[in-house]
């Protein structure tokens, strides 16, 4: 089973390279679902690999001018602030808890991204206010400690919807944060979780060779389709999560197979609907062209 959890570390630092975030998302379940490790140490491992990887995967994007020092170093130094101080408790609130917040968490950004400003156009010409930056990386801080998450599904939407970021100048500034808050957020479970860290060691390389992967795609791939790729990544794994979680609350045992089934269909469905409920392209351009003559 380690070497399937190696193998789809590679999967981690392709999401993190390509998107600037999903990589906490696929991690913690790597350990937790994959190696069956204990949520908390799942938790404080994913910070170790996601913050390893995360350094790796924004030197593409620093070279090609698509990160946001300022807000990057400012955002991030806020969120350390919040990951430390909730790593340092997230080992009181029961795991299955944060692991369900955690989901819910998911699905409330991932309709965000989709249903947001699509972010794509020119580089903004001036960085986003100090306070507002220091409050969202405050929050986003926060979960992260408390969950393990790097933060990425919640700081690439924050930087694109909130802060009006081009979604690659997103990408690449969120690598950043999550690379500070990630390195806080596992110093906070140091003394209270044990750490496996051959096994860090092995998951971190394989995520970062994946990264180098994952950045080479960024060029490849226009903004507003990974914007979409970013959404629906999100939906498919915070269904998994909850359909892993839930059960026991519930007096069932957890099933990975209804999990995955429940993530493949909650996603296809959603996306069906997406589909339906949205006015065609065709009208769509009509009615731009009518609106245009007239």
């Amino acid at each position: 089973m380690i070497l399937v959890a190696v193998a789809l570390a590679l999967l981690v630092g392709v999401s993190l390279g390509l998107l600037g975030g999903g990589g906490s998302i696929l991690t913690v379940p790597i350990f937790r679902y994959v190696l069956g490790m204990e949520a908390h140490r799942a938790v404080a491992l994913s910070l170790l690999v996601v913050g390893t990887t995360s350094l790796a995967a924004l030197v593409p994007h620093a070279r090609k001018g698509r990160i946001r020092w300022r807000t990057a170093l400012i955002f991030g130094a806020a969120g350390m602030v919040g990951a430390f101080v909730t790593g340092r408790i997230a080992h009181l609130i029961p795991a299955g808890v944060l692991l369900v917040a955690f989901g819910l968490m998911m699905l409330a950004t991932a309709v965000a991204m989709l249903r947001g400003r699509s972010g794509v156009g020119p580089v903004a010409p001036r960085e986003l206010p100090i306070a507002k930056v220091l409050g969202e990386g405050l929050v986003v801080g926060a979960v992260t400690g408390l969950v393990g998450a790097g933060g990425g599904f919640l700081v690439v939407p924050a930087l694109v919807i909130l802060g009006g970021l081009p979604m690659e100048v997103a990408v690449g500034t969120s690598l950043v944060v999550i690379a500070l808050k990630s390195f806080a957020g596992f110093v906070g479970f140091l003394g209270h979780t044990p750490i496996d860290w051959t096994l860090a060691a092995w998951v971190s390389g394989a995520a970062v060779l994946g990264s180098i992967g994952g950045g080479a795609l960024a060029d490849r791939v226009s903004p507003a389709r990974l914007r979409g790729l970013f959404g629906w990544f999100v939906v498919a794994m915070a269904l998994f999560i909850l359909g892993q979680e839930l059960p026991p609350a519930f007096g069932l045992r957890p099933s990975v197979g209804l999990a995955l089934g429940l993530a493949v269909l909650g996603t296809a469905l959603a996306a069906a609907a997406r589909h339906l409920l949205s006015p065609p392209k065709a009208a769509a351009s009509l009615a731009s062209g009518a609106a245009v003559t007239e």
